[in-house]
This record gives structure tokens, sequence and C-alpha cells, in this order.
């Protein structure tokens, strides 16, 4: 039975999720509880006329960014793209956009204003972070997370042009190996993911990952990129 959060009470176990991934309801998004939940490998996951549910589910999706493959197809398309990657300058921009595209494309969004203040202070404390496709100084494509330890948390990404979310992604990757990130967590599963190679792991392997990885330093923000998307051609495998 999922725990109804008050103002003040914490999180139960994560592996006392019911059936269908669902840990707890309620509570907000202060940066605070947000941080918690992502500690304890939980997300929050709002549904349309509910309070706040709060997810971690079994099995979970998962990329090891040293184990990224790259098609051939995107090869060529980093090697040549004019777009420039950068990372945590609009913020505020790109969950937006995720936000649009998301109700666009399914007449509604997981993604409330709500979250999006949440989200935004995490970011304002160096937690949080989007990765940015420019044309120029056009925004078309983008991602946001969270990031703890050497573990990023992926949460929405969106793109306006072809392949620039593909981009943000494949260059983020990396970026991250660089740093030695050891985890990508994709909550769940998606054939676009798993063409990157991402894949399920049982919860309770997911959560002892977590135990190790989240407890070393955080590389807190604003990031950074020092790679462009030719040059993140060194870190990868082609099939």
């Amino acid at each position: 039975m999922p725990v109804i959060l008050t103002n003040h009470a914490d999180f139960p176990l994560s592996l006392e999720a019911d059936e269908h991934g669902i840990v707890a309801l309620g509570g907000d998004f202060s940066p605070e509880r947000l941080l918690k939940a992502y500690a304890r490998g939980i997300f929050p996951w709002p549904h349309e006329g509910l309070p706040i549910l709060w997810f971690c589910p079994d099995p979970r999706f998962v990329l090891e960014p040293k184990n990224i493959v790259i098609s051939r197809s995107l090869k060529k398309i980093l090697k040549a793209t004019n777009l420039t990657i950068k990372a945590d300058t609009n913020f505020l921009a790109v969950i937006k956009k995720c936000q649009a595209v998301q109700q666009k494309r399914h007449q509604a969004t997981w993604i409330t204003d709500e979250m999006i203040t949440g989200y935004y202070a995490l970011f304002r404390q160096g937690f949080a972070h989007s990765i940015e496709a420019y044309d120029h100084d056009t925004l078309v494509g983008g991602l946001y997370g969270v990031s703890l330890g050497s573990v990023f948390f992926g949460e929405s990404m969106f793109f306006l042009q072809p392949n620039a979310s593909k981009i943000c992604f494949a260059t983020l990757t990396a970026q991250l190996m660089d740093w030695q990130f050891s985890l990508i967590d994709c909550q769940a599963h998606t054939e676009h993911l798993e063409r990157f190679g991402a894949h399920p792991i049982s919860r309770t392997d997911f959560l002892q990952r977590l135990l190790v990885n989240v407890n070393v330093p955080s590389k807190k923000g604003p990031w950074l990129l020092s790679l462009s998307p030719a040059e993140a051609l060194d870190y990868f495998t082609f099939r």
C-alpha cells in the first residue's frame, strides 16, 4: 500500500512499491523532496486528477554510458551536424518545450506547471540539467534530467528538427563517460533508448547500483560541455 506523503513525511523503502511500481502519493515538488526521491530511485509521474504519484518500477530501464551503441547513420549525422550543443543555458525553455510537445502529441502531459517550478528550483541548486541543440540562436531540441553522484536520471526530451534530441543524447552520453558517470536511468522502456543500448534490470539490482553511485560527490551545475557532437564519436561503439 503506497504511503500518503504529508508535508514532513519521508518516503518509504523503494522495495515496498506496489505491483504498479507506486511507492507513495501526495507531497510536493520541492527540491528537497525531489532530491530525497532520486537518491532512493524514486521519481514523480503525475496523473491528471490524482495526487502526485511517486514510482520505483520493476524492472528499471538503464544505460551504462560506456556501453552505448551508435548506429552508423547517426555516426554520419554527428560528424556532419551544424547544430551547436550546449548545457544549462536555458533549462526553463527546454522543460517547457518538453511539456508543449507532449501536450501536442497526447492532448495532455505529465509535466505540470508545478513540476516545472520544482525542477527549475532544483536546476538553480545545480542538480537538474538541460542539454540543448541550437540552430544558430534557435532552440531546436533538448533534454533534461537530474544528476546525483555518478548517475544521470533522464526525464524527457524534445526535437523540432530531425535528430536534434538524438544528437543531444549522444553528446551528453559521451560527456558523461568523460566525467566518469556510471549509469543513466531511463526509467521505463522506450524503443528509442533501446536502440542506444538501454536495457531492463531488476529493481533490486538498480537500487544496489544506485546506493554505490549516488554516494560520490555530485557534479553540480551549471555544466559546461567540453565535447562537440563530432568529438563525441571517439567514445562510441558503432553497429
